[in-house]
Order: C-alpha cells, then structure tokens, then sequence
C-alpha cells in the first residue's frame, strides 16, 4: 500500500503547483494587446487631391481633386471612379481611358492630400481640442490620434473615454484611459487604432 499512498502524494503536489501557476500568470489585456493585422493600403476618399502623372504627356497630366461623388475628371477621361480604390488601382483606369487617344499610356497617381474612404476613417467627438476626422495610417495607435487632434480640452474626462469598434458586425465599447496615456506616460494604456473607430471622450462632471 506505500507505493500507492506515494504515488497519490505525488500526484496531488505536482497538481497544486500547476494550479498555482496557473493562477500566477497575468490575465491578457485585450485593449493593449496587439490586435491583428489589417488591410493598410490607402484607398482613396472624398476630398483627397491627386496629381495624374502620364508619361511623357505633360499635356494630360495634372492635379486634380475627387469630388463629394467620389469620381473626378481629366481632359481625356471623365468621370474616373476613384473612392474606394487604390491609387495603383485608379492610374490602371485613367491608362485604360487614354489607350483610345495614347499609344501604350504610363500613368501614375500620387494622392497629394488624404482624407481617405470615409469607412477607414477614425473620428475624434467631444473633449478633444480639434475633434476631427483622420484617415487610418498603418500601425496608428490611440496615442497618435490624440496628438492629431492637439489632445484633450481642460474639461476633458480622459480615463472615462470609449472607442467604439465594429466587430463582426456588431458595434463593442472598449474603455481607455487618455489620463494614464498622457498624463502619466502609461504605455500599457495605448491602443492599436482600427480603421472606422470613434473615439469618444466625455465631459467631466466636476
């Protein structure tokens, strides 16, 4: 019977310690956890200026803006469909409009002023100094949009402050806490921006 008694003494001690250490290790923080990676080629939204470089046809080639309509107009190519694409994506639809007037056309699209879709973009409501609209930027973090827009007002209640996300079609909540971020320099307060997060920061009550 000893062994058997050994062998369950055993068992029990070595079960107490991996529950001891089970419970030892920190619970993951989803809002500081880095998040997946997303789709991060600029698509391009209302309002951007473009500037049409066609190859050897300077005659052809100019800055343009895209209208609220998402579309904009060149003297050989009207009403290109821009919003939503990419700029690589745009310049394959001027060079397929101009193939009719230009031999083998090379034309090349540089966005010169971003607002981007307006899906992709973050924006900023309330206490912030210049709330706005931002186009999303690859890796942007909770504490780049806040410098964007200038920081928060002196009414600002930043640790009650809410970014509201899409996720799987459903609208989530997540809690930040700006006055930790700027304030104390709290990195592990920082969050991975996601393209159509609202950031909302309340008004203090005091």
């Amino acid at each position: 019977m000893r062994p058997q008694l050994v062998r369950y003494a055993s068992y029990i001690l070595a079960s107490t310690l991996l529950l001891a250490g089970c419970a030892s290790r920190p619970v993951a923080d989803t809002a500081s956890a880095p998040a997946a990676a997303v789709n991060s080629e600029y698509r391009i939204g209302p309002g951007d200026n473009l500037n049409v470089i066609v190859w050897r046809n300077p005659e052809v080639s100019l800055a343009v803006p895209v209208r609220p309509d998402g579309k904009f107009s060149t003297p050989l190519a009207n009403d290109i469909e821009a919003s939503g694409k990419t700029p690589k994506e745009v310049g394959a639809e001027i060079a397929k409009a101009l193939a009719a007037y230009i031999t083998d056309p090379v034309v090349t699209v540089v966005v010169t002023e971003f607002s981007g879709v307006y899906g992709d973009q973050i924006r900023v409501i309330g206490q912030a100094a210049k709330p706005q609209a931002l186009p999303y930027r690859k890796d942007m973090s909770l504490l780049d949009v806040i410098i964007a827009v200038g920081g928060t007002t002196e009414f600002a209640a930043g640790n009650r402050a809410n970014v509201i996300r899409l996720v799987d079609g459903k609208q989530t909540k997540i809690a930040v806490r700006l006055d930790d971020l700027m304030k104390d320099g709290d990195i592990s307060a920082n969050l991975a921006m996601r393209p159509g997060d609202i950031l909302v920061i309340p008004e203090s009550i005091f």
